[in-house]
């Protein structure tokens, strides 16, 4: 099975962010990812990954105001110095905490700014974050994010995202490919993946509708799981959802039906050995 990491800003909410460090190692998890860590101290964030000898995959850069609305800032030619503020932000983070991928959301065109100079700002933005990056030897991602939960969101498609990485260049941009978002965009997603797969540096998952875990909606995700085994993907795999009840009673689809019946115990490969159930609750 594929190597899998739990997104901790939106798995394990039940207790507070700090304390998910420790509720996903004792699901079985080594590996976390989260969105946006910068109102919590890097250091303490280390000091937790550190005692559960989790390994940091991705955080995305500063995204503006969230609450707001934002959804990134990387194609508003009013705020360059702010998206430069911020990668500057997120490689001090990535640093302290090992992380060696950052995500870069695009954000919602802006209004009263034309398409065409929305994307000539992303394409700047991408190109200079890219070089920045590629000093600390940290590939930034490209993702791309579905209109219909983010109307307006400038790259909306994995042909948008890779318009957007070769515009840019830079050897160190890659896909991160959201199999939720795709499925709402484009759907076709094996001959997609299959395609594209050398160009894709991270894979986050959810089912839909309602993005909750695999097995509740229309995705066969244990047909998808392994036919990324099939192509070699060496990647990391996060489920990037809004859990269905208990976070710890839906990880059937990574876990299989050994996810948390022993409390502690670290998994490991073996239960990525376990079949990955496609349920219906």
């Amino acid at each position: 099975m594929p190597r899998f990491a739990a997104n901790l800003s939106m798995m394990f909410t039940e207790v507070p962010f700090l304390e998910r460090f420790e509720a996903a190692a004792k699901a079985g998890f080594q590996a976390v990812e989260f969105q946006f860590p910068y109102a919590f101290d890097a250091g303490e964030i280390r000091r937790r990954l550190a005692a559960q000898r989790l390994e940091p995959v991705l955080h995305n850069l500063p995204a503006g105001d969230w609450a707001a609305g934002d959804r990134g800032v990387a194609c508003d030619p009013a705020r360059v110095d702010e998206f430069k503020d911020g990668l500057k932000l997120a490689i001090d983070y990535a640093r302290t905490l090992g992380v060696r991928q950052l995500n870069c959301l695009a954000g919602v065109v802006p209004a009263g700014v034309a398409s065409a100079d929305a994307w000539r700002c992303l394409s700047d933005n991408l190109a200079f974050a890219s070089r920045e990056l590629a000093q600390h030897d940290i590939r930034l991602m490209v993702e791309a994010c579905n209109r219909h939960d983010v109307p307006g969101f400038l790259i909306d498609t994995s042909a948008a995202a890779l318009r957007a990485i070769d515009d840019a260049g830079g050897e160190n941009l890659w896909l991160q490919y959201d199999v939720y978002h795709m499925q709402r965009s484009e759907g076709d997603l094996i001959p997609t993946i299959s395609r594209l797969l050398p160009r894709i540096g991270h894979i986050q998952v959810a089912d839909n509708p309602g993005r909750h875990q695999p097995g509740t909606g229309e995705i066969h995700y244990p047909f998808l799981f392994a036919m990324l085994d099939r192509l070699g993907y060496e990647g990391w795999v996060a489920g990037e959802y809004i859990p269905r009840g208990r976070t710890e009673d839906g990880l059937a689809w990574c876990f299989g039906s050994a996810a948390s019946s022993e409390p502690g115990a670290r998994t490991g490969s073996a239960a990525r050995a376990l079949s990955c159930t496609h349920t219906s609750d």
